[in-house]
Parts: structure tokens; C-alpha cells; sequence
């Protein structure tokens, strides 16, 4: 029974990991990011900054100095599709993006991205930033203030 219920578990965290690898944007070095970097901590963990190139190069060595394996042409791919998706400027992909990357990026209160995740989950994908505001308890104001810095 108690193998049963380990199995059950790593299935359903393989299940979760799976659900973060759909929602990272696609593009030349994903692939990296999964295998190399989601072996240690989930997606909202990266999203939620937003660094220069130098900034995630130097966050990729410091990863593999502490003992993730990658090459040094996984590492470049790694640092650079950081960069072009979390990069300082990189937009918050709204029909992708964990709770945790719409608040730090974007300023909203937890229930705020709380009902933007749901209303997403509930609901499907939103067409542009006037779609956020059917979500329950959103600051009308907030999002107009933030609407440059979404993409959809």
C-alpha cells in the first residue's frame, strides 16, 4: 500500500510538471529549461523576474556550480531563451503565466492573480488586457496601468 501511494504521488508530480512545461512559452532553448532547469524548482520560480543577459547567464552558472547538469551549449540556449522570455522588458504572457509572475511583475495582489489564474482556467484564453477585468475583484485602474507590459 505504501508503494501504491509513492507511485501515486510521483505520478501526479509528473503530472503538475508536465502542466508548467505547456504553459512555458515555446522556442529555441525550452527544451533546456525543462530538462536542466525544472529538475530543481518549478517555472514560477524564473518567471516571476525579470533579469538582463548577463544577469541569467550569471544565474545559469551559478545553477550548474551548484549542480545542474548542462553543457556549456545547453547553458547559452538556457540563459538566452531566459532572456527573450524573462528578460528586463520580456511582456507577462497572461494566458500562461502562474500566479506568482502576475503579481511580482505586474503588481497585482494575490486575489487579484489568484481570480486572473482561474477565470484563465475556467474561462480559456484572454484576447487582450480587457479581458482580465471580467475576473472578479480586479483593480480596473491596475491592469490599465499595466497593459503594455501583457501580451496575449
Amino acid at each position: 500500500m505504501k508503494r501504491l501511494l509513492s507511485l501515486a504521488a510521483l505520478f501526479t508530480a509528473a503530472a503538475a510538471d508536465q502542466q508548467e512545461v505547456k504553459l512555458l512559452p515555446e522556442g529555441p532553448g525550452k527544451d533546456a529549461v525543462v530538462k536542466v532547469c525544472l529538475e530543481c524548482h518549478g517555472v514560477a520560480n524564473f518567471r516571476k523576474v525579470r533579469k538582463d543577459a548577463g544577469e541569467w547567464t550569471d544565474s545559469v552558472q551559478d545553477m550548474v556550480d551548484r549542480g545542474a547538469k548542462a553543457t556549456q551549449p545547453e547553458m547559452d540556449a538556457i540563459a538566452a531563451y531566459l532572456v527573450k522570455n524573462f528578460g528586463k522588458g520580456a511582456r507577462v504572457q497572461m494566458n500562461s503565466a502562474p500566479l506568482e509572475e502576475i503579481k511580482a511583475v505586474l503588481g497585482f495582489t494575490v486575489p487579484e492573480a489568484q481570480a486572473v489564474v482561474e477565470y484563465r482556467e475556467q474561462n480559456g484564453p484572454y484576447k487582450d488586457w480587457r479581458g482580465l477585468l471580467k475576473a472578479p475583484g480586479i483593480d480596473a485602474a491596475r491592469v490599465e496601468a499595466k497593459k503594455d507590459a501583457m501580451a496575449f
